[in-house]
């Protein structure tokens, strides 16, 4: 005579279930992050990228390096600024809004734009948020807590 056991006791239990999804999702989400490091090349490994159908640049008649070491320029249609800050940092603006810049170890900057990706120059972080924005505008001081 054969005992047949319930059907709770051959289902897996609930926590089992919910332990296996959450480690399922760690490892989905670490993978795609290990992927993108894997897969971005570091600043300066090559000629900048620039998106698809991005033409050149675009300059005011006259325009060139700013003095003191910044730059002042049209680009897309966006007028960027930048000019040397006391201290090792770099104020950049663009239309007139500041834009943060990060100083990485290497010698590189970060946007808070794009925190992936670091740019050799300041004016090369500034073309990358001006590219990644589109037709939006920079929040007025919205960095590490300052509030307008």
């Amino acid at each position: 005579m054969s005992v047949a056991q319930p059907l709770s006791r051959l289902l897996p239990r609930r926590r089992t279930v919910l332990r296996s999804l959450f480690a399922l999702t760690v490892t989905a989400f670490t993978g795609g992050a290990l992927a993108h490091v894997a897969t971005t090349r570091p600043a300066g490994a090559g000629p900048e990228q620039r998106p698809a159908g991005a033409g050149p640049e675009q300059r005011p008649a006259g325009a060139g390096p700013a003095p003191g070491g910044g730059f002042d320029e049209m680009y897309r249609g966006r007028h960027i600024q930048g000019r040397p800050a006391p201290g090792e940092g770099f104020d950049v603006r663009v239309d007139g809004r500041p834009l943060h810049l990060m100083r990485r170890s290497g010698g590189g900057y970060l946007t808070p734009v794009d925190h992936y990706q670091s740019y050799a120059t300041p004016l090369a972080a500034a073309r990358a948020a001006v590219d990644e924005l589109g037709s939006a505008q920079l929040a007025l001081g919205a960095h590490h807590g300052v509030r307008p």
